[in-house]
């Protein structure tokens, strides 16, 4: 029986690690990005740009079983987004359909971002979709896009993905970082490695014949309050000042549930921040 085979389009970091857990489970991948020369070793690169309605040169002739849409902006702006999630998703389907190629499965990779309470309260697939800013709506709008494109598709909504090249708290913090405590400003996030892991488990289980959700939410099993997570990396760095400026505040606090992805079997490596920063600062991820 042949390989399986699956484009990543956008295969940077998440993508990249992806595709080297594919490989590992014997598929065969293609890496859509700019620079295929930083592609993991073994991917096939197809070198474009997805925000271009030009079809790559090299795009693959014949079946494509899979495709993962994990594109970042370059631009972060309305326009940034737009290009990034719409477009670029837009000409993905565009160029599979001018080499009638049908995959089995698309996974768009989507944002937290789409929701938008701010109150502290448990968010899962089922909770309401408030965006209140415009790269929440792209994503909605994107969202819809993968699921009306006529291939059996499922959108990962993921939370702050964070690990090595992604340490901005990190940096924060060793600066003296100060964050408001009262009312708790609840942030969600997961590993990069668990990111992929999550799609590479999506994945699998699809190639297995297990019926797919339309959402699922990539997270941790332990969103907390942002001044827990300062005050334990501060203690583990061993930081003892604090940063002149008042308390940095974001918007927006929810606490994203994973219980679907669990339910199907997923179990992330990194359970919560203290396990994935200690691997961070360890060297072990």
């Amino acid at each position: 029986m042949p390989a399986p085979s699956v484009l990543i389009a956008g295969c940077g970091d998440v993508g990249g690690r992806l595709a080297t857990k594919l490989l590992a489970a014997g598929w065969h991948v293609y890496g859509l990005r700019r620079d295929v020369s930083r592609l993991p070793e073994g991917v096939t690169g197809v070198a474009g740009d997805l925000f271009n309605e030009d079809c790559p040169m090299t795009w693959p002739v014949g079946a494509i079983d899979c495709v993962v849409y994990c594109a970042a902006a370059t631009d972060h702006d309305e326009d940034g987004y737009r290009k990034a999630y719409v477009q670029g998703l837009q000409n993905v389907l565009s160029w599979l359909g001018d080499y009638g190629q049908v995959p089995d499965r698309l996974i768009f990779v989507s944002s937290s971002s789409v929701y938008g309470q701010q109150d502290g309260a448990w968010v899962d697939e089922t909770s309401e979709t408030v965006a209140a800013g415009y790269s929440g709506r792209l994503m909605l709008e994107a969202e819809q896009v993968a699921l009306n494109s006529g291939i059996r598709a499922s959108v990962l909504r993921l939370t702050g993905i964070y690990g090595p090249g992604r340490e901005w708290l990190l940096t924060q913090v060793r600066r003296g970082y100060r964050v408001a405590t009262e009312p708790p400003l609840y942030g969600n996030r997961i590993h990069a490695d668990d990111a992929a892991g999550l799609l590479a488990f999506l994945l699998e289980k699809d190639r297995q014949g297990v019926q797919l959700e339309d959402f699922y939410i990539g997270v941790d099993d332990a969103p907390a309050p942002l001044a827990e997570v300062v005050g334990w990396l501060r203690e583990y760095l061993g930081v003892t000042e604090w940063a002149d400026d008042a308390s940095v505040r974001r918007t927006g606090s929810k606490r994203c549930s994973n219980a679907r992805a669990k339910a199907l079997g997923w179990v992330p490596r990194y359970p919560s921040y203290r396990e994935g920063y200690s691997a961070i600062l360890e060297g072990r991820c």
